[in-house]
C-alpha cells in the first residue's frame, strides 16, 4: 500500500499529532479565545457571502461527505478487496474505519462544543470534531491507499482526495454547520488515520518478510 512505510507512519503521526494540537488549542482557556476569534471571523465571512448558489453547492457536498454516501462505498472496497484477496489492504482499511468510528462520540462527548448559530442545514451532537471531516477523509484517502497501484497514479488520486476532503470540510464551514478548527482537526485526524494504519501493517509485514512487495 505504500513505498516507504516509514515515512508513511512520520505522515501519519505528524497529521494526529496536528489534530491534537488543535484540540488542546480549541479546549485550553488560555488559547480558547483565540481560536474562537478566528472561528468567529471565518464564521462572519461565510454569512457575508452567502447566496443561493454556494448555498446549494455546499449542500450537496456536505451530503457527499455524509454517512449515507460514505458507509455504501466503504462496504464496496472491502468486497471488492476480498475479492481480490488483498487481505492486508482490507484489514487496513477496516481497522481505519473502526478507529476513525471510536474517536468521534468521545471526543465529541469530553469537548462538548455548541454549533455554530445559524446553521443552514440540521445538526446534532457537539460541534468538535467534525464527523464529516474525519469521515471522508478516511474514505477519500484510505480508498486511494487500498485500491490505487503505486506510483505517479496513485499521488495524483491521493491529490484529489486531500482537495475533495477540503472543499467538503470547507462546504460545512460555509452552512455555519462547523467551526473552521471542527473541519482542521477532524480532517486531520481521517487523514493521518487512513495513512497510519496501512502504513503500520506494511511496517509489520516487512518486519516479518523483508522481501514481501511494498505495496
Amino acid at each position: 500500500m505504500l513505498v516507504d512505510s516509514r515515512r508513511g507512519l512520520l505522515v501519519s503521526g505528524s497529521l494526529i499529532a496536528g489534530a491534537f494540537v488543535v484540540g488542546l488549542l480549541v479546549v485550553l482557556p488560555a488559547t480558547r479565545p483565540v481560536v474562537q476569534a478566528v472561528d468567529d471571523a471565518v464564521w462572519e465571512l461565510a454569512g457575508a457571502v452567502e447566496n443561493e448558489p454556494t448555498t446549494a453547492s455546499a449542500t450537496v457536498l456536505s451530503w457527499l461527505g455524509s454517512a449515507e454516501v460514505n458507509w455504501p462505498l466503504r462496504a464496496a472496497a472491502l468486497l471488492l478487496l476480498a475479492w481480490r484477496r488483498h487481505w492486508l489492504r482490507a484489514a487496513a482499511f477496516t481497522l481505519t474505519v473502526i478507529s476513525s468510528e471510536l474517536f468521534i462520540g468521545p471526543v465529541k462527548n469530553w469537548t462538548d462544543r455548541a454549533r455554530p448559530p445559524g446553521a443552514l442545514i440540521e445538526t446534532t451532537a457537539a460541534s468538535f470534531p467534525s464527523g464529516h471531516a474525519i469521515a471522508t477523509a478516511v474514505t477519500a484517502v484510505g480508498l486511494v491507499l487500498v485500491l490505487a497501484h503505486p506510483g505517479p497514479s496513485r499521488w495524483r488520486w491521493e491529490v484529489r482526495a486531500v482537495v475533495f476532503t477540503a472543499v467538503m470540510a470547507l462546504s460545512r464551514v460555509y452552512l455555519r454547520a462547523h467551526w473552521l478548527s471542527d473541519t482542521l482537526a477532524g480532517a486531520l485526524l481521517g487523514a493521518g488515520l487512513a495513512l497510519g494504519w496501512p502504513a503500520l501493517l506494511m511496517a509489520l509485514r516487512h518486519q516479518r518478510d523483508p522481501a514481501a512487495p511494498t505495496s
